[in-house]
């Protein structure tokens, strides 16, 4: 419907062109957005406004030309208005709503998957947590976020690969390690002075329980040095497992863990630098190795080799970003925590230093969790090893509720998540809110079945019968369903999906309290039945994007 729209006005802007009703450089991109007042049509454009300031015309006599130049043949708008300062407005005949039902019979679970992509490869890098400890609450926003931008992109015509990056290189390591090899040494019976600097949760001890229950008390008299090693990759190899079981339990699945080891085989981090001083993008200030960001719009330079000859992670994260492109994918989006805001510059820097497009990387920031219970704050401390894992929330609201839950604001806004509200089973629940309209059109199914009453094909079923507003309402707002994902797939933003799950959930809830489905009349009857299991299946298209099920019963 809305492309329909979007060709007409191309068409018909082309030929004012062409006819010289007014002159402009080149053609703006077309923009239709859905209208906020259903009085103002059901689409609305700006075109005559945008053409209007280049050609220094009036921009209701643009939106005029324009209209005047429109080829409808009258099958699909019932009229066009223009409207202050010269937006054009456009309403959509009731036929051509009622007849987007058959087009969701026809493609059903196919429904809101679109070609907008056209196969352009995109890697999707989140969570990506340093494997030193499990996954908690603030993994978990950037975990559902990333999957389902994923998830969007893939049903919109991306080609996506999901990725991890493990941060299995440094002092984080090391500090994981020792902080196992001591706990371990106090389970032997030794007396000892835990440092305030590592890792203090109890599933270190755990770690420590498990080498020795395995291996005893070989490691007591050897160096170590000597035994770090083997601590730190039991510790990181158990903590991974565990982190990807935790993940699996929030219907997240990666198609690839990258090793940040493997950025520095062969020497790879230490050539890459010296490929960039070569350029003029790295140079020597003492001991340090610098990378001038600020060629390319950065504050200041960045450290990438310290004076201690260790690299930063942003020597890695150059490294990694090389090595991203050089895997041929066309965009490459970063999920992280809204702390990391200032960190993008520099490696948009570091990518057009290595010839490459900076704006090919898009970067979702993630705000805090604040998660509650009854409305209180609960209390967590990551440097004492006291806080809300992600598995503890799963199994506390269930997998449904934490991933609706995550996705209800926009990444970049902070986000109240209340455990209580989340297990409820009533309107407050938005996930419940949701699915329970997908449940109850199950049953409504179910029962017009018992009946004898089966949902008729598209093309039997009487659908001029649905005239009320609200059932209008219902077929714009699940004909639009695709838009959705267009949008969203755009701007990167999932949340308009569960925004669009929760009006659509009102309105169908707002029309089953005040109509019956089934009635004495067998041909509005059937209608409305093939009306509601359309909704149905937009709600399971929608919600399976999202990565929660649609029950048939609650």
């Amino acid at each position: 419907m809305k492309e329909q729209i979007i060709r007409l006005l191309e068409e018909s802007t082309t030929q004012c062109l062409a006819e010289g009703l007014f002159e402009v450089k080149s053609l703006p991109f077309i923009e239709l957005e859905v209208t906020r007042d259903e009085s103002h049509g059901d689409y609305a454009s700006n075109v005559a406004m945008v053409i209007a300031s280049q050609a220094r015309k009036n921009p209701r006599a643009v939106a005029q030309a324009i209209v005047s130049k429109l080829k409808d043949d009258g099958e699909l708008l019932s009229r066009v208005e223009i409207a202050g300062p010269g937006f054009i407005n456009f309403f959509v005949r009731e036929e051509r709503w009622r007849g987007q039902l058959l087009e969701i019979e026809r493609l059903k679970e196919r429904y809101g998957t679109l070609a907008a992509g056209k196969g352009r490869k995109v890697q999707v890098e989140f969570v990506s947590a340093n494997p030193t400890g499990p996954l908690h609450i603030g993994h978990a926003r950037g975990a559902v976020t990333g999957d389902v931008i994923a998830n969007i992109l893939r049903v919109s015509g991306h080609g996506v690969v999901k990725e991890y990056y493990i941060n299995d290189v440094g002092n984080q390591m090391r500090t994981l390690g020792r902080s196992v090899y001591l706990r371990y040494r106090e389970a032997l019976g030794e007396a000892i002075e835990f440092p305030p600097d590592h890792y203090q949760g109890d599933y270190i001890a755990e770690l420590a329980r498990q080498i020795l229950s395995r291996d005893g008390d070989r490691y007591r008299d050897r160096p170590e040095e000597e035994v770090l090693p083997l601590f730190t990759a039991y510790a990181a190899g158990s903590i991974m497992e565990g982190i990807k079981d935790d993940l699996a339990a929030f219907g997240v699945f990666f198609d690839d863990y990258f090793s940040e080891g493997r950025l520095y085989e062969n020497d790879g981090v230490m050539k890459l630098l010296e490929h960039l001083r070569e350029q003029g993008h790295v140079y020597r200030e003492g001991g340090t190795l610098w990378f001038r960001s600020t060629s390319f719009g950065d504050e200041k330079d960045r450290v990438v080799i310290r004076d201690t000859g260790t690299p930063t992670y942003f020597a890695a994260d150059i490294a990694y970003h090389k090595n991203k492109f050089d895997r041929g994918f066309d965009t490459v989006i970063d999920v992280w925590g809204a702390d990391h805001h200032g960190y993008i510059p520099r490696l948009k820097a570091s990518i057009e230093a290595l010839g490459g497009n900076r704006d090919a990387l898009r970067v979702i920031l993630v705000q805090l969790v604040s998660l509650l219970r009854d409305g209180k704050p609960v209390a967590m401390s990551t440097r004492a090893g006291e806080y809300v894992t992600l598995r503890q929330v799963i199994d506390e609201v269930g997998k449904d509720a934490a991933r609706y839950n995550f996705l209800m604001r926009r990444s970049d806004s902070q986000l109240d998540f209340d455990l209580e509200v989340a297990k409820r089973q009533s309107n407050e629940n938005p996930v419940y809110y949701v699915q329970y309209a997908h449940a109850r059109i199950s049953s409504i199914i179910r029962m017009a079945a018992d009946r004898g009453v089966d949902v008729p094909a598209g093309e039997s079923a009487a659908l001029h019968l649905l005239k009320l507003p609200e059932e209008i309402q219902l077929i714009k707002s699940i004909t639009r369903y695709p838009e959705v994902i267009e949008g969203a797939a755009k701007a990167l933003e999932p949340h308009r999906v569960t925004f669009f799950l929760n009006e659509l959930a009102g309105i169908f809830h707002s029309y089953y309290n005040k109509n019956r489905v089934i009635t004495d009349d067998e041909a509005l009857s059937r209608a409305r039945l093939f009306l509601v299991h359309s909704i149905g299946q937009v709600l399971r298209n929608a919600l399976g994007v999202l990565g929660v099920s649609a029950p048939e019963k609650m």
